[in-house]
């Protein structure tokens, strides 16, 4: 049974916070072990996994970007160890950045740090853009368009996870300065 189920929600990236959360405190109290302990052995696992569950679904449901890689995960659209070929636009624009990146190993300067945090930023914010438009549409849309919305927000998704890279070298390197 998937988060979504569980909690007797629909999927959708934009999901009602205060329903999850009031679902969360529902079962909480529905599956608390220490109300079962007078039940079979049996019974005290099944508990403890349904809490367990109930556990895992909120901090997937109430952490936006935890949903939307659950979300396509779901849709078989993530696995483990996923090579995925990003844009070669995109990657020309970072092989910038990343050269940009090299000549701070060597000679570093805040001022030219700060203009490619700043370059980071704008990408940073159109990918957010782009996602938040893709993933509204998508909780808007019906079924039969949800795949190609999804393979636009799993582009998104892995160029994200390409610039917090990015972000993280930046931040070595302002250390250093």
């Amino acid at each position: 049974m998937n988060y979504f189920e569980f909690y007797e929600l629909p999927v959708l990236f934009h999901v009602n916070e205060t329903e999850v959360k009031k679902k969360f405190y529902e079962l909480s109290k529905k599956y608390h072990p220490d109300f079962f302990a007078n039940e079979s052995e049996a019974r005290q696992q099944e508990i403890l996994e349904l809490s367990t569950l109930n556990n895992k679904a909120y901090q997937v449901l109430s952490h936006p970007l935890k949903r939307i890689e659950y979300i396509l995960g779901l849709n078989n659209l993530m696995a483990e160890g996923d090579k995925y070929q990003l844009p070669q636009d995109f990657l020309m624009d970072m092989m910038d950045v990343n050269e940009a990146l090299m000549e701070q190993e060597f000679e570093p300067d805040a001022a030219a740090l700060d203009s490619i945090s700043r370059q980071v930023d704008e990408i940073e914010k159109k990918l957010f853009d782009e996602l938040k438009v893709n993933t509204e549409s998508f909780d808007r849309e019906p079924l039969e368009q949800h795949e190609n919305t999804l393979l636009k927000i799993k582009d998104i998704w892995y160029r994200q996870k390409y610039l917090l890279r990015i972000r993280e070298s930046l931040h070595k390197f302002a250390t250093r300065i």
